[in-house]
């Protein structure tokens, strides 16, 4: 039977903290020193530049967004532009491809990504599908969850972020992920309530363990918090 990968919830923790972790643990996964892990954490508001990123697609200079409380910062990740914030749950996969059903496909890896959000947004009643001309997961014309990641050593890190309950009109500081045609909602806004993060987690878990075909357990058993990459030198709960 395959390894379980274990979900850990490490609260709120700053972004760029977060990232220094994210960048230790997967040294420590491409050596073997740790297995498979599921992140989930959520964050102070920052908004972040991919690798595709363009200056224009930032609708407030950095002043402003300083002005507002929120952090701007440059990563390694596909993609554009798009915000983190408070309301969200932000996933962190740091897993070897090879151990996926997709193996080093990384396009296959993204699908895998979207299809475990779609299926948990269905089990909130909420009809999420793709946008084939666009990453991320849709309930008609507006994205509720933005996806971008990174590979290093064929180990897949950075993830995803679900629009729970944040605050939206932060997403009117850019243009998220460079689209300016298509809206930005969340589960809150769909539903008219946010429904218990306790529960969104749950569905989650079941929603990945059914589409990387391995048991993804929430919480993390107790015993496997040992082999885990350590946590970062604060969190904020």
């Amino acid at each position: 039977m395959p390894a379980a990968i274990p979900v850990y919830e490490l609260g709120r923790v700053p972004y760029r903290e977060a990232l220094a972790f994210q960048r230790r643990a997967v040294e420590m996964r491409s050596r073997d020193e740790a297995p498979d892990v599921l992140y989930i954490v959520e964050h102070d508001p920052v908004v972040t530049v991919g690798r595709s990123g363009h200056p224009e697609n930032l609708r407030a200079g950095e002043d402003e967004l300083r002005r507002r409380g929120i952090d701007l910062v440059p990563v390694e990740r596909g993609g554009d532009v798009t915000y983190h914030g408070p309301g969200q749950i932000v996933g962190y996969p740091i897993v070897s491809l090879a151990g996926l059903p997709g193996g080093r496909d990384l396009h296959r890896y993204l699908r895998d990504l979207e299809q475990a959000l779609i299926d948990c947004l269905g089990a909130f009643g909420l009809p999420a599908a793709r946008n084939p001309s666009y990453t991320g997961v849709w309930v008609g014309e507006k994205k509720v969850a933005a996806i971008g990641v990174a590979v290093r050593h064929w180990v897949a890190y950075h993830g995803f972020a679900l629009n729970v309950d944040p605050d939206l009109s932060h997403f009117d500081l850019i243009h998220p992920c460079g689209i300016r045609h298509l809206g930005v909602a969340s589960m809150a806004s769909l539903l008219g309530h946010a429904p218990p993060r306790e529960a969104i987690l749950a569905q989650l878990a079941r929603a990945f363990s059914r589409v990387w075909d391995r048991p993804v357990d929430y919480p993390a058993p107790l015993e496997m918090l040992a082999s885990a990459p350590p946590a970062p030198l604060t969190s904020h709960v």
